[in-house]
């Protein structure tokens, strides 16, 4: 039997009930199943070995039997069903001359350039790409540009929760379901310092507040 291509980018499915391949693209990875092809020993050896499970007794070296044919399988009747699959599959494949990658013919193939569209890429593709990404980047750019804060002061320590009911203060300066002060500063009687939020005792002083 002559030599098989597709060597390093196929997955072996073959089982005791026949024999499948996976064929995948070197650049996307994507690929295509080959038609799965029964085993005419791997059927035979199903079969001694449910004999052999059922009934036992002389039917138990039929397992042993069922061992030496699926070891079979792995012999010249794999290798045929390994060729019948990629004669199957390789008008879907194209193997580039400058790379020696096998690519899949309808999405990484430059029919234009004769190459894979890793060494020859699709410059209508490439150029929608381009394109796509300077709008994206100028998105960004313009996006940076909006003043989201408005009026907000950053200099103002507020709570994003409301000290009094939980809710969320959307960075306003009272609570927008139980108006409590959320920003409102505190000043003590003691010292005269004053505290941002709703502090129980004077950070200057250690003074309580309202006493």
């Amino acid at each position: 039997m002559a030599n098989i291509p597709f060597s390093s980018n196929y997955t072996d499915l073959s089982s005791q009930r026949g024999y499948q391949f996976q064929f995948s693209c070197n650049k996307c990875g994507n690929g295509y199943m080959s038609t799965f092809q029964a085993s005419t020993l791997g059927v035979a050896a199903s079969a001694a070995n449910a004999a052999a499970s059922l009934l036992g007794g002389i039917f138990g070296r039929a397992a042993q039997s069922a061992q030496a044919l699926q070891s079979v399988i792995g012999g010249p009747a794999h290798d045929a069903a390994l060729d019948a699959a990629v004669r199957e599959i390789s008008p879907l494949f194209k193997q580039c001359t400058r790379c020696g990658q096998w690519v899949c013919e309808p999405v990484c193939w430059n029919r234009k350039a004769g190459l894979c569209e890793g060494c020859a890429p699709d410059l209508d593709e490439e150029i929608s790409a381009a394109q796509a990404q300077a709008a994206r980047e100028q998105a960004n750019a313009k996006a940076r540009e909006v003043d989201y804060l408005g009026q907000r002061n950053l200099a103002q320590v507020s709570a994003a929760i409301c000290p009094s009911c939980g809710a969320k203060t959307q960075g306003g300066k009272f609570c927008p379901e139980c108006g409590t002060a959320i920003s409102a500063r505190r000043k003590c009687a003691n010292c005269g310092a004053e505290a941002d939020g709703s502090p129980k005792f004077c950070p200057e002083c250690g003074k309580a507040f309202g006493i």
